[in-house]
Protein backbone atom coordinates (compact mmCIF):
# COMPACT_ATOMS: atom_id res chain seq x y z
CA UNK A 1 0.00 0.00 0.00
CA UNK A 2 1.33 3.24 -1.13
CA UNK A 3 0.27 6.91 -0.48
CA UNK A 4 1.82 9.76 -2.47
CA UNK A 5 1.67 13.58 -1.74
CA UNK A 6 -0.11 15.37 -4.84
CA UNK A 7 -0.98 18.95 -3.23
CA UNK A 8 -1.35 20.57 -0.35
CA UNK A 9 2.10 19.45 0.44
CA UNK A 10 4.61 22.23 1.86
CA UNK A 11 1.28 24.61 0.82
CA UNK A 12 -2.33 25.12 2.07
CA UNK A 13 -3.80 24.92 -1.20
CA UNK A 14 -4.67 22.06 -3.65
CA UNK A 15 -5.36 19.17 -1.53
CA UNK A 16 -4.97 15.89 -3.52
CA UNK A 17 -3.20 12.38 -1.91
CA UNK A 18 -3.29 9.41 -4.09
CA UNK A 19 -3.44 5.80 -2.33
CA UNK A 20 -2.67 2.81 -4.07
CA UNK A 21 -3.66 -0.67 -2.68
CA UNK A 22 -2.30 -3.81 -4.89
CA UNK A 23 -3.48 -2.15 -8.61
CA UNK A 24 -6.26 0.16 -7.38
CA UNK A 25 -5.73 3.79 -6.86
CA UNK A 26 -8.16 5.53 -4.65
CA UNK A 27 -7.65 9.99 -5.04
CA UNK A 28 -8.31 11.48 -1.76
CA UNK A 29 -9.30 15.03 -2.78
CA UNK A 30 -8.79 16.83 -5.80
CA UNK A 31 -8.53 20.59 -4.64
CA UNK A 32 -7.33 23.83 -7.02
CA UNK A 33 -4.07 25.18 -6.35
CA UNK A 34 -4.38 28.45 -6.05
CA UNK A 35 -1.75 31.28 -5.76
CA UNK A 36 0.12 33.03 -8.97
CA UNK A 37 -1.89 32.92 -11.89
CA UNK A 38 0.55 30.86 -14.13
CA UNK A 39 1.97 28.76 -11.82
CA UNK A 40 -1.61 27.55 -11.08
CA UNK A 41 -3.04 27.41 -14.10
CA UNK A 42 0.14 24.92 -15.47
CA UNK A 43 -0.35 23.11 -11.62
CA UNK A 44 -3.76 22.52 -12.40
CA UNK A 45 -4.48 21.93 -15.91
CA UNK A 46 -1.72 18.92 -15.40
CA UNK A 47 -2.01 15.56 -13.35
CA UNK A 48 0.67 13.74 -12.36
CA UNK A 49 -0.99 10.68 -12.84
CA UNK A 50 -3.63 9.62 -15.51
CA UNK A 51 -7.16 10.48 -14.13
CA UNK A 52 -9.07 7.68 -16.19
CA UNK A 53 -6.77 5.10 -14.54
CA UNK A 54 -8.52 5.91 -10.84
CA UNK A 55 -10.52 3.78 -9.62
CA UNK A 56 -12.59 6.15 -6.90
CA UNK A 57 -11.92 9.42 -5.55
CA UNK A 58 -13.00 10.62 -2.24
CA UNK A 59 -14.11 13.77 -1.31
CA UNK A 60 -13.46 15.47 2.45
CA UNK A 61 -15.94 18.66 1.68
CA UNK A 62 -16.91 21.11 -0.93
CA UNK A 63 -14.41 24.17 -0.36
CA UNK A 64 -12.42 24.89 -3.87
CA UNK A 65 -9.12 24.06 -2.62
CA UNK A 66 -10.18 20.06 -2.12
CA UNK A 67 -13.26 20.07 -4.79
CA UNK A 68 -12.11 22.45 -7.46
CA UNK A 69 -9.74 20.18 -10.19
CA UNK A 70 -12.76 17.63 -10.09
CA UNK A 71 -14.15 19.26 -13.49
CA UNK A 72 -10.72 18.98 -14.94
CA UNK A 73 -10.28 15.03 -13.54
CA UNK A 74 -13.73 14.77 -15.07
CA UNK A 75 -12.63 16.47 -18.39
CA UNK A 76 -9.39 14.62 -18.83
CA UNK A 77 -11.15 11.23 -18.76
CA UNK A 78 -12.22 10.02 -15.12
CA UNK A 79 -15.52 8.39 -15.17
CA UNK A 80 -15.36 6.40 -11.59
CA UNK A 81 -17.71 7.51 -8.47
CA UNK A 82 -16.71 10.59 -6.17
CA UNK A 83 -17.64 9.70 -2.73
CA UNK A 84 -18.77 12.41 -0.42
CA UNK A 85 -21.85 13.23 1.97
CA UNK A 86 -25.13 14.82 0.95
CA UNK A 87 -24.40 18.44 2.01
CA UNK A 88 -20.61 18.46 0.27
CA UNK A 89 -22.46 16.60 -2.99
CA UNK A 90 -25.36 19.59 -2.67
CA UNK A 91 -22.75 22.39 -1.84
CA UNK A 92 -19.99 21.00 -5.14
CA UNK A 93 -23.17 20.98 -7.42
CA UNK A 94 -23.12 25.22 -7.09
CA UNK A 95 -19.38 26.33 -6.21
CA UNK A 96 -18.05 24.22 -9.07
CA UNK A 97 -20.39 25.90 -11.55
CA UNK A 98 -19.48 28.92 -10.48
CA UNK A 99 -15.97 27.78 -10.51
CA UNK A 100 -16.45 27.11 -14.22
CA UNK A 101 -18.05 30.33 -14.73
CA UNK A 102 -14.72 32.30 -13.58
CA UNK A 103 -12.46 30.16 -15.83
CA UNK A 104 -14.35 31.12 -17.92
CA UNK A 105 -14.38 34.60 -17.43
CA UNK A 106 -10.61 34.69 -16.47
CA UNK A 107 -9.82 33.53 -19.44
CA UNK A 108 -11.90 35.99 -21.65
CA UNK A 109 -10.39 38.64 -20.04
CA UNK A 110 -6.33 37.08 -20.63
CA UNK A 111 -7.41 36.60 -24.06
CA UNK A 112 -8.15 40.26 -24.76
CA UNK A 113 -4.77 41.14 -22.95
CA UNK A 114 -2.78 38.38 -25.38
CA UNK A 115 -4.61 38.84 -28.68
CA UNK A 116 -3.68 42.82 -28.36
CA UNK A 117 0.40 41.70 -28.19
CA UNK A 118 -0.06 39.17 -30.82
CA UNK A 119 0.29 36.15 -28.11
CA UNK A 120 -1.32 32.95 -28.35
CA UNK A 121 -4.51 32.57 -26.61
CA UNK A 122 -5.23 30.27 -23.10
CA UNK A 123 -8.33 28.08 -23.09
CA UNK A 124 -10.24 27.90 -19.48
CA UNK A 125 -8.74 25.30 -17.59
CA UNK A 126 -12.53 24.28 -17.37
CA UNK A 127 -15.60 25.30 -17.82
CA UNK A 128 -19.41 25.64 -16.42
CA UNK A 129 -20.40 22.81 -19.11
CA UNK A 130 -17.33 20.72 -18.00
CA UNK A 131 -18.02 21.60 -14.13
CA UNK A 132 -21.76 20.38 -15.06
CA UNK A 133 -20.61 16.42 -15.81
CA UNK A 134 -19.05 16.09 -12.48
CA UNK A 135 -22.79 15.90 -10.57
CA UNK A 136 -23.87 12.55 -11.87
CA UNK A 137 -20.59 10.95 -10.22
CA UNK A 138 -21.47 12.08 -6.83
CA UNK A 139 -22.37 8.85 -4.68
CA UNK A 140 -23.68 10.49 -1.66
CA UNK A 141 -23.47 9.25 2.24
CA UNK A 142 -24.35 9.39 5.73
CA UNK A 143 -21.60 9.85 8.35
CA UNK A 144 -20.74 6.15 9.36
CA UNK A 145 -22.07 5.03 6.79
CA UNK A 146 -19.51 1.93 5.41
CA UNK A 147 -18.89 1.60 1.29
CA UNK A 148 -16.57 -0.05 -0.61
CA UNK A 149 -14.51 2.21 -2.91
CA UNK A 150 -12.85 -0.56 -4.32
CA UNK A 151 -13.60 -4.52 -4.06
CA UNK A 152 -12.11 -5.48 -0.74
CA UNK A 153 -11.55 -1.90 0.70
CA UNK A 154 -13.98 -0.65 3.20
CA UNK A 155 -14.65 3.46 4.40
CA UNK A 156 -16.65 5.55 5.80
CA UNK A 157 -16.41 9.22 6.70
CA UNK A 158 -17.25 10.88 9.82
CA UNK A 159 -17.83 14.78 10.87
CA UNK A 160 -15.09 16.99 10.48
CA UNK A 161 -16.82 19.82 11.85
CA UNK A 162 -14.82 22.04 9.82
CA UNK A 163 -18.03 23.59 7.47
CA UNK A 164 -21.25 21.93 6.25
CA UNK A 165 -21.13 18.31 5.18
CA UNK A 166 -17.22 18.73 6.19
CA UNK A 167 -15.92 14.95 6.48
CA UNK A 168 -12.55 13.19 7.51
CA UNK A 169 -12.41 9.79 5.43
CA UNK A 170 -11.33 6.46 7.29
CA UNK A 171 -10.25 3.99 5.28
CA UNK A 172 -10.08 -0.14 6.89
CA UNK A 173 -7.57 -2.17 4.29
CA UNK A 174 -7.25 -5.90 5.05
CA UNK A 175 -4.05 -7.59 4.09
CA UNK A 176 -3.80 -11.25 5.18
CA UNK A 177 -4.08 -11.04 9.02
CA UNK A 178 -2.85 -7.78 9.18
CA UNK A 179 -5.39 -4.92 8.72
CA UNK A 180 -4.38 -0.78 8.22
CA UNK A 181 -6.62 2.08 9.15
CA UNK A 182 -5.93 5.39 7.11
CA UNK A 183 -7.43 8.19 8.42
CA UNK A 184 -7.60 11.29 6.64
CA UNK A 185 -8.60 14.43 8.37
CA UNK A 186 -9.61 16.55 5.56
CA UNK A 187 -10.14 19.61 7.20
CA UNK A 188 -10.22 19.83 10.87
CA UNK A 189 -12.66 22.24 12.32
CA UNK A 190 -12.83 23.50 16.23
CA UNK A 191 -15.56 22.93 18.85
CA UNK A 192 -17.87 25.42 19.60
CA UNK A 193 -18.30 26.68 15.75
CA UNK A 194 -21.06 28.38 14.89
CA UNK A 195 -23.84 25.84 13.31
CA UNK A 196 -22.43 22.92 12.89
CA UNK A 197 -20.97 20.32 14.84
CA UNK A 198 -17.95 19.40 16.64
CA UNK A 199 -15.40 17.68 14.81
CA UNK A 200 -14.95 13.46 15.59
CA UNK A 201 -11.76 12.93 16.86
CA UNK A 202 -9.66 10.14 15.35
CA UNK A 203 -10.06 6.31 17.02
CA UNK A 204 -7.73 3.41 16.30
CA UNK A 205 -5.83 5.03 13.32
CA UNK A 206 -2.25 3.25 12.08
CA UNK A 207 -1.67 6.14 9.70
CA UNK A 208 -2.96 9.69 10.16
CA UNK A 209 -2.79 12.21 6.97
CA UNK A 210 -3.55 15.30 8.91
CA UNK A 211 -3.65 19.12 8.10
CA UNK A 212 -1.54 21.87 10.07
CA UNK A 213 -3.08 25.23 8.34
CA UNK A 214 -2.66 26.49 12.14
CA UNK A 215 -0.08 23.65 13.97
CA UNK A 216 1.98 27.39 15.00
CA UNK A 217 -1.17 29.36 16.72
CA UNK A 218 -2.81 28.42 19.99
CA UNK A 219 -6.66 29.55 19.06
CA UNK A 220 -8.82 31.80 20.71
CA UNK A 221 -11.88 30.29 20.85
CA UNK A 222 -14.71 31.90 18.69
CA UNK A 223 -16.31 33.59 21.11
CA UNK A 224 -13.71 35.81 21.54
CA UNK A 225 -13.34 36.42 17.72
CA UNK A 226 -17.08 37.95 18.34
CA UNK A 227 -16.17 40.23 21.08
CA UNK A 228 -13.52 41.69 18.81
CA UNK A 229 -15.99 41.84 16.02
CA UNK A 230 -18.25 44.03 18.02
CA UNK A 231 -15.83 46.15 19.12
CA UNK A 232 -14.57 46.84 15.27
CA UNK A 233 -18.54 47.64 14.08
CA UNK A 234 -18.74 49.33 17.64
CA UNK A 235 -15.41 51.23 16.37
CA UNK A 236 -16.78 51.83 12.51
CA UNK A 237 -20.31 52.75 13.16
CA UNK A 238 -19.53 55.42 15.64
CA UNK A 239 -17.74 57.05 12.58
CA UNK A 240 -20.56 56.27 10.42
CA UNK A 241 -18.32 53.74 7.90
CA UNK A 242 -18.81 50.53 6.31
CA UNK A 243 -17.38 47.65 7.36
CA UNK A 244 -16.12 45.33 4.53
CA UNK A 245 -15.68 41.77 4.73
CA UNK A 246 -14.10 39.60 2.26
CA UNK A 247 -15.10 36.16 2.62
CA UNK A 248 -15.39 32.81 1.47
CA UNK A 249 -19.23 32.10 -0.02
CA UNK A 250 -19.31 28.64 1.97
CA UNK A 251 -18.84 28.38 5.39
CA UNK A 252 -17.70 32.04 7.12
CA UNK A 253 -20.28 33.80 4.83
CA UNK A 254 -23.01 31.65 6.56
CA UNK A 255 -21.13 31.70 10.19
CA UNK A 256 -20.96 35.29 10.02
CA UNK A 257 -24.07 36.00 9.51
CA UNK A 258 -25.84 33.96 11.90
CA UNK A 259 -23.20 35.10 14.39
CA UNK A 260 -24.24 39.26 13.91
CA UNK A 261 -27.66 38.56 14.20
CA UNK A 262 -27.32 36.93 17.78
CA UNK A 263 -25.35 39.52 18.29
CA UNK A 264 -28.01 42.20 17.15
CA UNK A 265 -30.78 39.94 19.03
CA UNK A 266 -29.05 40.58 22.30
CA UNK A 267 -28.51 43.67 21.70
CA UNK A 268 -24.40 44.27 21.59
CA UNK A 269 -24.70 46.47 18.45
CA UNK A 270 -27.13 48.24 17.22
CA UNK A 271 -29.18 46.98 14.48
CA UNK A 272 -27.85 48.06 11.03
CA UNK A 273 -28.44 46.73 7.45
CA UNK A 274 -26.19 43.66 6.74
CA UNK A 275 -25.75 42.75 2.89
CA UNK A 276 -24.62 39.75 1.48
CA UNK A 277 -23.66 39.96 -1.92
CA UNK A 278 -22.75 37.15 -3.37
CA UNK A 279 -24.33 34.65 -5.34
CA UNK A 280 -22.50 31.77 -4.95
CA UNK A 281 -22.93 32.72 -0.73
CA UNK A 282 -26.36 33.21 -1.20
CA UNK A 283 -27.39 29.83 -2.82
CA UNK A 284 -25.18 28.21 -0.50
CA UNK A 285 -26.90 29.50 2.10
CA UNK A 286 -29.66 28.29 0.71
CA UNK A 287 -28.08 24.85 0.78
CA UNK A 288 -27.65 25.27 4.65
CA UNK A 289 -31.45 25.41 5.85
CA UNK A 290 -31.46 22.64 3.18
CA UNK A 291 -29.30 20.02 5.68
CA UNK A 292 -30.64 21.21 9.64
CA UNK A 293 -29.20 17.70 10.31
CA UNK A 294 -25.68 18.78 10.04
CA UNK A 295 -26.43 21.64 12.90
CA UNK A 296 -25.29 21.26 16.11
CA UNK A 297 -28.26 21.85 19.11
CA UNK A 298 -27.29 25.29 20.11
CA UNK A 299 -29.04 26.10 16.05
CA UNK A 300 -31.23 23.78 16.33
CA UNK A 301 -32.53 25.59 19.36
CA UNK A 302 -32.37 29.13 18.01
CA UNK A 303 -34.33 28.53 15.04
CA UNK A 304 -36.66 26.56 16.91
CA UNK A 305 -37.53 29.89 19.56
CA UNK A 306 -38.14 31.50 16.07
CA UNK A 307 -35.75 33.76 16.83
CA UNK A 308 -34.07 33.11 13.34
CA UNK A 309 -36.97 33.48 11.15
CA UNK A 310 -35.49 31.32 9.27
CA UNK A 311 -32.27 29.62 9.14
CA UNK A 312 -29.36 32.12 8.13
CA UNK A 313 -32.23 35.25 7.59
CA UNK A 314 -33.37 38.39 9.94
CA UNK A 315 -34.98 42.01 9.27
CA UNK A 316 -32.45 43.82 8.40
CA UNK A 317 -30.13 41.25 6.41
CA UNK A 318 -30.22 41.65 2.91
CA UNK A 319 -28.83 38.70 0.02
CA UNK A 320 -27.90 40.84 -3.13
CA UNK A 321 -28.25 38.20 -5.84
CA UNK A 322 -28.65 40.58 -8.88
CA UNK A 323 -26.19 42.91 -10.43
CA UNK A 324 -28.65 45.73 -10.21
CA UNK A 325 -28.88 44.68 -6.51
CA UNK A 326 -25.35 44.48 -6.19
CA UNK A 327 -24.70 47.99 -7.25
CA UNK A 328 -27.38 49.79 -5.14
CA UNK A 329 -25.56 49.13 -2.11
CA UNK A 330 -23.29 51.87 -2.92
CA UNK A 331 -25.74 54.19 -2.33
CA UNK A 332 -26.64 52.92 0.95
CA UNK A 333 -26.21 54.85 3.97
CA UNK A 334 -23.40 53.84 6.05
CA UNK A 335 -22.86 52.00 8.61
CA UNK A 336 -23.49 48.91 7.05
CA UNK A 337 -22.00 45.97 6.60
CA UNK A 338 -21.48 44.30 3.28
CA UNK A 339 -20.14 40.35 2.61
CA UNK A 340 -19.31 39.25 -0.26
CA UNK A 341 -16.62 36.99 -2.14
CA UNK A 342 -14.34 35.65 -3.19
CA UNK A 343 -12.99 35.05 0.31
CA UNK A 344 -9.11 36.32 -0.90
CA UNK A 345 -10.70 39.09 -2.39
CA UNK A 346 -9.04 37.73 -5.85
CA UNK A 347 -12.23 37.52 -7.14
CA UNK A 348 -15.63 38.93 -7.61
CA UNK A 349 -18.08 41.69 -6.15
CA UNK A 350 -15.64 42.02 -3.41
CA UNK A 351 -13.46 44.13 -5.54
CA UNK A 352 -16.12 46.87 -6.74
CA UNK A 353 -16.71 46.90 -2.99
CA UNK A 354 -13.45 47.45 -2.01
CA UNK A 355 -12.34 49.77 -5.01
CA UNK A 356 -15.19 51.83 -4.22
CA UNK A 357 -14.04 52.49 -0.28
CA UNK A 358 -10.80 51.51 0.09
CA UNK A 359 -9.40 54.89 0.39
CA UNK A 360 -12.14 55.98 2.76
CA UNK A 361 -11.03 56.12 6.30
CA UNK A 362 -14.05 55.81 7.99
CA UNK A 363 -14.03 52.42 6.77
CA UNK A 364 -12.99 49.13 8.07
CA UNK A 365 -11.87 46.10 5.78
CA UNK A 366 -12.20 42.68 7.78
CA UNK A 367 -9.69 39.87 7.00
CA UNK A 368 -11.58 36.99 8.76
CA UNK A 369 -9.19 34.54 6.92
CA UNK A 370 -6.40 32.50 5.78
CA UNK A 371 -4.56 34.43 3.48
CA UNK A 372 -2.81 33.25 0.39
CA UNK A 373 0.45 34.40 -0.40
CA UNK A 374 0.19 36.87 -3.31
CA UNK A 375 -3.10 37.68 -3.07
CA UNK A 376 -5.16 41.08 -2.81
CA UNK A 377 -6.09 39.75 0.67
CA UNK A 378 -2.81 38.50 1.63
CA UNK A 379 -1.29 42.04 0.83
CA UNK A 380 -4.22 43.98 2.63
CA UNK A 381 -3.60 41.80 5.86
CA UNK A 382 0.38 42.69 5.76
CA UNK A 383 -1.08 46.33 5.97
CA UNK A 384 -0.17 47.45 2.24
CA UNK A 385 -1.25 51.42 1.74
CA UNK A 386 -0.64 50.98 -2.31
CA UNK A 387 -3.24 48.23 -3.45
CA UNK A 388 -3.99 47.51 -7.47
CA UNK A 389 -7.60 46.65 -7.74
CA UNK A 390 -8.43 46.06 -11.73
CA UNK A 391 -4.78 47.23 -12.35
CA UNK A 392 -5.72 50.39 -10.94
CA UNK A 393 -3.61 51.94 -8.17
CA UNK A 394 -5.38 52.75 -4.52
CA UNK A 395 -4.19 54.02 -1.46
CA UNK A 396 -5.82 52.50 1.49
CA UNK A 397 -7.03 54.44 4.03
CA UNK A 398 -9.77 52.11 5.35
CA UNK A 399 -8.54 50.40 8.30
CA UNK A 400 -7.81 46.63 8.21
CA UNK A 401 -8.55 44.54 11.05
CA UNK A 402 -7.61 40.82 11.09
CA UNK A 403 -9.21 38.57 13.20
CA UNK A 404 -8.38 34.98 13.68
CA UNK A 405 -10.60 33.29 15.75
CA UNK A 406 -13.19 32.96 13.28
CA UNK A 407 -11.34 30.30 11.21
CA UNK A 408 -13.04 26.90 10.83
CA UNK A 409 -9.49 25.28 11.35
CA UNK A 410 -8.54 23.68 14.51
CA UNK A 411 -5.49 25.90 15.87
CA UNK A 412 -2.09 23.89 17.38
CA UNK A 413 -3.75 22.90 20.75
CA UNK A 414 -6.64 21.02 18.58
CA UNK A 415 -4.36 19.53 16.39
CA UNK A 416 -2.26 17.75 19.31
CA UNK A 417 -5.44 16.53 20.80
CA UNK A 418 -6.46 15.36 17.47
CA UNK A 419 -3.53 12.95 17.00
CA UNK A 420 -3.43 11.82 20.75
CA UNK A 421 -6.47 11.05 20.52
CA UNK A 422 -5.00 7.73 18.44
CA UNK A 423 -1.61 7.73 19.82
CA UNK A 424 -1.54 4.32 21.37
CA UNK A 425 -2.22 2.72 17.13
CA UNK A 426 -0.44 5.23 15.31
CA UNK A 427 2.45 4.20 12.79
CA UNK A 428 2.86 7.42 10.73
CA UNK A 429 1.45 10.73 10.80
CA UNK A 430 1.63 13.06 7.65
CA UNK A 431 1.34 16.64 7.83
CA UNK A 432 -0.19 18.24 5.02
CA UNK A 433 -2.21 21.55 4.44
CA UNK A 434 0.32 24.10 5.90
CA UNK A 435 2.69 26.24 5.33
CA UNK A 436 6.50 25.39 7.05
CA UNK A 437 5.64 28.17 9.42
CA UNK A 438 2.58 26.08 10.93
CA UNK A 439 3.56 22.14 9.96
CA UNK A 440 6.82 22.63 11.43
CA UNK A 441 6.33 23.67 14.93
CA UNK A 442 3.61 21.38 14.80
CA UNK A 443 6.00 18.69 14.38
CA UNK A 444 7.93 19.10 17.03
CA UNK A 445 5.12 19.59 18.91
CA UNK A 446 3.95 16.07 18.38
CA UNK A 447 7.23 14.17 18.50
CA UNK A 448 7.81 16.00 22.48
CA UNK A 449 4.31 14.56 22.89
CA UNK A 450 5.43 11.29 22.41
CA UNK A 451 4.17 10.70 19.06
CA UNK A 452 7.19 9.24 16.33
CA UNK A 453 7.49 8.80 12.57
CA UNK A 454 6.28 12.45 11.77
CA UNK A 455 6.48 13.17 8.36
CA UNK A 456 5.97 16.57 6.24
CA UNK A 457 5.81 15.39 2.53
CA UNK A 458 7.32 17.56 0.08
CA UNK A 459 4.94 17.05 -3.37
CA UNK A 460 4.99 13.35 -5.11
CA UNK A 461 6.94 12.37 -1.41
CA UNK A 462 5.74 8.41 -1.86
CA UNK A 463 5.22 6.49 1.66
CA UNK A 464 5.12 2.36 1.91
CA UNK A 465 2.32 1.78 4.53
Amino acid sequence: MNLTFYGAARTVTGSMHLLEVGQHKILLDCGLYQGKRKESYKRNRNFPFSPADLDAVILSHAHIDHSGNLPNLVKQGYRGPIYTTYATAHLDNIMLLDSGYIHEKDAEYLNKRLEKQGKPLIEPLYTKEDAARVAPLFHCLDYEEIFEPVPGIKAHLVDAGHILGSASVVIDVEDGNNSKRLWFSGDIGRPGLQLIQDPVLPRKANYLIMESTYGDTKKRGSKAAFLELKEVLQRTIKRKGRVIIPAFAVGRTQELVFGLHKMMENGDIPEIAVFVDSPLAIRASQVFREHPECFDEETRQFIADDKHHAALGFDRLQYTLSVEESKSINFAKPPYVVISASGMAETGRILHHLKNHIEDASNTVLIVSWQAPHTLGRRLADQEKDIKIFGKKYVRRAEVVTINGFSAHAGQDGLLAYANATRDTLKKVFLVHGEPRGAEPLMEKLIQSGIKNVFYPTPGAVFEL
